[in-house]
């Protein structure tokens, strides 16, 4: 097999494991969330608004990458469901700031642990070095859309899209 050849069978077996893999790791989730009405998008909400507390909308949707409109009903469906809460800033009455509620928080890290378990079951069993490979091959694809490589700075602001180390505003 020539390297072209060699080269798009590998590509075409990650995108394969990649399919399956994430298939596996949101399906328990997926469940869950069914049974409230909620979908995977709620599951990301809930996820983002743990890791940065206290994010505002604007922030959100940045990472999420989707508009404003998309955002606006998620949000409502989790706040109708006690999970959020949404507030003005303190100092822009311009700017929501979002906050997950207790029971926001207990949902989210149910969901959140059962793919923590996964993962961390994966890792255990392909050892420290294919983990941190991993890790490097999953910050350079979301490097090609502007997200931050360096997992110190992750969450705290986005990089900007045409990779310019800018934070987005609100």
């Amino acid at each position: 097999m020539n390297d072209a050849a060699s080269r798009t069978s590998m590509d075409a077996e990650a995108w394969r494991l990649m399919h399956f893999a994430l298939r596996a790791v949101i399906a328990e989730p997926d469940r869950m969330l069914a049974t409230r009405g909620l979908t995977r998008v709620h599951h990301r909400v809930l996820f983002f608004v743990a890791q940065r507390l206290d994010i505002s909308v604007g922030e959100l949707q940045a990472t999420l990458g989707v508009s404003k409109q998309a955002l606006a009903a998620p949000l409502r469906a989790l706040a109708a469901q006690g999970l959020i809460t949404l507030r003005k800033d303190d100092t822009d009455a311009r700017v929501r700031r979002v906050q997950l509620t207790r029971s926001g928080r207990a949902l989210e890290a149910q969901l959140t642990g059962v793919q923590y378990a996964m993962f961390q079951a994966a890792f255990d069993a392909a050892g420290p070095e294919a983990a941190a490979g991993w890790k490097t091959v999953m910050r350079l694809l979301a490097a090609s859309i502007g997200e931050p490589i360096d997992p110190r700075f992750a969450l705290q602001g986005r990089i900007g899209a045409k990779g310019q180390g800018q934070r987005t505003a609100d």
